[in-house]
This record gives structure tokens, C-alpha cells and sequence, in this order.
């Protein structure tokens, strides 16, 4: 049976030994993929931190996440700066070559 696209399902996952039903639209084992990646995140963090509690073991989690993300939006930032050069010189080009196409 397929479920349309809008339509969630429930994903029961496991962060920091505490369950959490989460609602999933599209393939629930996406969701379940980051919940194991978090959850991995998380108690590595713990094992380095042992007296931590889980709220503090989540906000470094979270910074973590976030220092990722901003890194990842930079590197996306530079790779798009890279390509709209190099389409520019391609276009530069292009123009050349097909205005000495078009002379006798």
C-alpha cells in the first residue's frame, strides 16, 4: 500500500535512550537515519562528558550541528561563487568563438 506524499506517518526513534514518536513525511527511514546520527552525535558527547546531563548534552550536540551547518553553508556559498565565475568565462568564450565563427 502506498501513502501519498503529504500524508505522515509515525516513526518511533531513539535519542539518549529515551524514546520519541516522531511525524515523518515521504520515507521514514530518512527520518530514522538522523535520528541515529543524532543519537550517535549525542552519546559521544556523553562519553566524553560523563557528568554532563542530556539538556547539556544536547545543546553541545546542537552547537555542533550548527557549526557544521555553517561550515557547510560556506563551502556551498564558495562552490556557487566558483561556478557563476566559470560560467561567465564559458559564456566569454562561447561569444568568441561564435563571433569569429560568423566572420568570412
Amino acid at each position: 500500500m502506498q501513502t501519498n506524499a503529504s500524508e505522515k506517518q509515525p516513526v518511533r526513534v531513539t535519542i539518549l535512550s529515551r524514546s520519541y514518536t516522531l511525524l515523518a513525511s515521504g520515507d521514514t527511514r530518512e527520518v530514522e537515519e538522523v535520528a541515529a546520527s543524532v543519537n550517535d552525535l549525542m552519546l559521544s558527547i556523553a562519553g566524553k562528558a560523563p557528568n554532563a546531563d542530556s539538556t547539556r548534552i544536547a545543546v553541545l550536540a546542537c552547537l555542533h550541528l550548527a557549526d557544521k551547518l555553517r561550515t557547510l553553508e560556506r563551502d556551498l556559498n564558495l562552490l556557487r561563487a566558483r561556478v557563476d565565475q566559470k560560467s561567465e568565462e564559458f559564456a566569454g568564450m562561447l561569444e568568441q568563438v561564435l563571433a569569429s565563427a560568423g566572420e568570412p
